[in-house]
């Protein structure tokens, strides 16, 4: 039976890769990779030997057609990225949706993907949190933000190297100096490492000390304005 398996490959630590991630990259008649060459060393490392064919943001909406084509055919294909879980800020929704659409079975294996250890890590309210990914680079990236200052649940944010810098300037200025700020960066890697502050101290870390590897921003909700008691009362008589 055709079926599209989306497989979760490691962030970092090679360790992270589950057995039946395995099984299923070995089982697959094809596997989609975003970057084959990247893919590569992970399949040499653990001896899978199907073939792979490129899926990436370029050429997905290009490709889409001839792997449902595969899939109704019967064959079963298996979608990895370059790390993490495929379709989180990488390619995989559009083809998702296409089997979706088609009725083709689709079935997603949990595993690695780096905004979770960096919520948990951050010691922010996770209860209820947005995940916004990477935030738009230049047009809508103001509207964002004022959008964003008035979120009370926490925010998640992928920020690359170069970006982290404006991007704390940009925290305290919409939201504000004292806002609580966690950064993890390299995770489940040998320099993993997570900085928390608020927006203005760990503005002041990385402007100091270069970042550098892959870096996830978490970031507090708006704190709920307090009713004082007389405010309190007012509302009783009127209600």
């Amino acid at each position: 039976m055709s079926k599209l398996y989306i497989v979760p490959t490691p962030i970092g630590n090679l360790e992270d890769m589950t057995f039946r991630a395995i099984k299923v990259l070995k089982e697959a008649d094809l596997i989609l990779a975003e970057d084959t060459r990247t893919s590569g060393k992970l399949m040499k490392h653990f001896e899978i030997a199907t073939h792979m064919q490129s899926h990436h943001m370029h050429n997905e909406h290009k490709t889409v057609e001839n792997i449902v084509k595969r899939l109704q055919a019967g064959e079963t294909i298996a979608l990895i990225s370059d790390a993490g879980t495929p379709a989180i800020s990488d390619p995989g929704f559009l083809l998702t949706r296409a089997c979706v659409e088609n009725n083709i079975e689709v079935e997603c294996l949990p595993g690695a993907t780096a905004f979770v250890p960096a919520l948990v890590n951050s010691g922010l309210p996770n209860d209820k949190f947005v995940f916004e990914g990477f935030l738009p680079d230049k047009k809508g990236r103001q509207t964002r933000f004022l959008a964003l200052a008035e979120e009370s649940r926490t925010m998640i944010f992928y920020v690359s190297p170069h970006k982290l810098v404006k991007t704390l300037g940009e925290f305290v200025q919409y939201f504000g100096e004292d806002r609580p700020v966690s950064v993890s960066r390299e995770l489940s890697k040998l320099h993993e490492e997570t900085v928390r502050g608020t927006a203005t101290q760990v503005l002041e870390h990385f402007t100091k000390k270069d970042p550098k590897g892959e870096i996830v921003v978490i970031v507090g909700g708006k704190p709920e304005v307090k009713k004082s008691k007389k405010e309190n009362i007012n509302t009783q008589i009127l209600l």
